[in-house]
């Protein structure tokens, strides 16, 4: 690994944490979350130890999608601030080390937007083609993105006597990306954000964004879809050599791959690891981690310009689409077995900490395994605390709650009546009176510590995202052991999946025996015998990860 690499290609290393300004921290206590808390904000997640903040869509929208059906792409939402405030956001926190990227929601718009109002003024708009029009759906359609939402992705609109496309909610007509002129629109909402400092964009339903399935012949060509994402890779690079593309692709290995650019790695920068996840969540409802260990060794080797980003829980439902029916209903038995807890029937709408039925182990055990694998973390705020979820607000919004941070009335979020609020506070076991930033800041055996510490030794492991990964072999199917090697040396991480103690022998190939290995958790370090083989000792839900420490190292411990 060369030192220009590692600047170069800072996301390698980074912390990625997504907030949502509407729910983050209300500064005018109008009830809103806002950029100026945001901004006051900033501190907290320097001192948690976040590199690259994600801001969910903060642009003007009817807001009926959470903000997700955008009206202006240019904008601002009122209700959080203007661009002032924004810019002071981006650069306040490059100033604390900090680097932002936002949401590039381009599959669709909301029905409100001036593209579509003129698009269905009359079939001769010269903004008609800027979505899909047809006379007749045709007889074979596409799924909804959401099942049971919608019964069709084909919507009848009087006034022109056609039906548009929308592959999410009938308010969020498709952008038709065979039209050059929307591709141009798509590039001018990335260069205008660029300019004003982001250093790139979470890419929102990659899949969809380029599919021209149901465009029909005669209507523009775009032979190769993945060209375009090629040409956006190329123009970001363009306007700036630091920026990324972290895009959402739930789609099986393969395709990923292309998504990425293959070998020349031209397309996106970093794709989350949705396959990875829904195995965790499998491994940790068996106490068997084969599944996870599989899902982990079966990726695709990805050249060094491409990044795996890794989550244990985002902003959307827990999907489980990629596992088999029988697969699903384990995981649904284990830790979501109430319809309420249960979205278009393949995800949950929990978060950690409940599903885990608030088990301080269990739960630690799942984030040192986060931040152990290979790849970038990507958290949800509130993760850090702990923070649970509102069974009631139904669908995706069930996680998407005020961040608590105190114990005081709406969890220090705002102090307008509740009422106010985006959404109600988390209540019984989760609520702040028991999870709140404040109480844990001065608790060092709190979940924020913790996180806090995990921070600091990923970021002090950089084999952890350049490194070269591979599971070891031994008997206990509830243990993941893994190696993660680079030019800096060599990592180990134990996990324990099962309640259960349980010791662990390791045979560590390619060392010299006697080795010693540092704790980088613990204040201790471990020896191995003359023929190179660990013993490790694991609590229930027990965890360690070690360092080799080979002869001179220089590296601080």
């Amino acid at each position: 690994m060369r030192i220009t690499d590692t600047s170069d290609l800072w996301w390698k290393t980074a912390v990625v944490y997504c907030l949502d300004v509407e729910t983050f921290m209300d500064w005018n206590d109008d009830g809103i979350g806002d950029f100026e808390g945001l901004s006051h904000r900033l501190d907290y997640l320097a001192e948690l130890g976040v590199t690259c903040l994600w801001l969910m869509p903060f642009y003007p929208t009817p807001d009926r999608d959470d903000g997700y059906d955008i009206k202006d792409f240019y904008g601002v939402d009122p209700r959080l601030g203007h661009f002032g405030d924004v810019v002071e956001v981006i650069r306040t926190a490059r100033d604390r080390g900090m680097r932002v990227i936002v949401d590039l929601v381009v599959n669709h718009t909301s029905d409100k937007h001036p593209w579509f109002l003129a698009s269905r003024s009359s079939r001769d708009s010269p903004y008609r083609d800027f979505y899909v029009w047809r006379d007749e759906p045709p007889a074979e359609q596409q799924a909804t993105a959401f099942p049971g939402q919608e019964e069709s992705v084909w919507e009848y609109d009087e006034k022109t006597e056609q039906y548009y496309l929308h592959r999410f909610y009938r308010f969020q007509p498709d952008l038709n990306v065979v039209n050059p002129k929307v591709r141009d629109e798509v590039a001018k909402i990335m260069g205008f954000w660029l300019q004003l400092g982001v250093a790139g964009f979470r890419v929102d339903a990659v899949p969809f964004f380029l599919d021209t399935v149901g465009v029909e012949p005669g209507h523009g060509e775009l032979a190769d879809p993945l060209g375009f994402l090629r040409y956006l890779r190329g123009f970001l690079g363009r306007r700036s050599g630091e920026a990324i593309l972290l895009g959402e692709v739930n789609l099986p290995r393969k395709d990923q791959v292309q998504y990425f650019g293959g070998d020349i790695a031209d397309g996106l920068t970093m794709q989350f690891d949705f396959i990875g996840m829904q195995n965790m969540y499998l491994s940790l409802a068996r106490a068997d981690v084969r599944p996870l260990a599989a899902a982990l060794s079966e990726r695709p080797v990805l050249p060094v310009e491409a990044q795996w980003a890794n989550f244990v829980r985002n902003h959307d439902e827990l999907t489980l689409d990629k596992l088999t029916d029988e697969e699903r209903q384990e995981v649904f038995a284990a830790f979501g077995p109430e319809p309420d807890m249960q979205v278009f029937g393949r995800g949950i709408i929990r978060r950690l900490p409940s599903m885990l039925r608030g088990d301080p182990r269990r739960i630690r055990m799942v984030y040192s395994l986060l931040f152990s694998l290979p790849g970038t973390p990507v958290l949800f705020y509130g993760e850090e605390i702990g923070m649970g979820e509102d069974l009631s607000a139904g669908d995706r919004q069930a996680v998407r709650t005020p961040m608590q941070w105190t114990a005081e009335r709406n969890g220090g979020f705002s102090s307008a009546r509740p009422s106010k609020l985006p959404a109600a506070v988390v209540g019984d076991g989760f609520s702040p009176t028991h999870v709140n930033v404040a109480d844990q800041r001065h608790d060092p055996d709190s979940l924020l510590h913790f996180i806090r510490r995990l921070i600091q030794r990923y970021r002090a492991s950089a084999e952890i995202g350049w490194g070269e990964f591979r599971v070891l072999k031994q008997p206990n199917n509830a243990v993941l052991a893994h190696t993660v090697s680079g030019d800096e040396g060599l990592m180990f991480a134990v996990h324990n999946f099962s309640p259960d103690p349980t010791t662990v022998t390791l045979s560590i190939e390619g060392e010299s025996p006697p080795m010693r290995l540092v704790d980088l958790l613990r204040d201790n370090s471990a020896v191995t015998d003359d023929k190179g083989v660990l013993q490790l000792s694991l609590e229930g839900y027990g965890f360690r990860w070690l360092r080799i420490v080979n002869p001179g190292e220089k590296r601080l411990f």
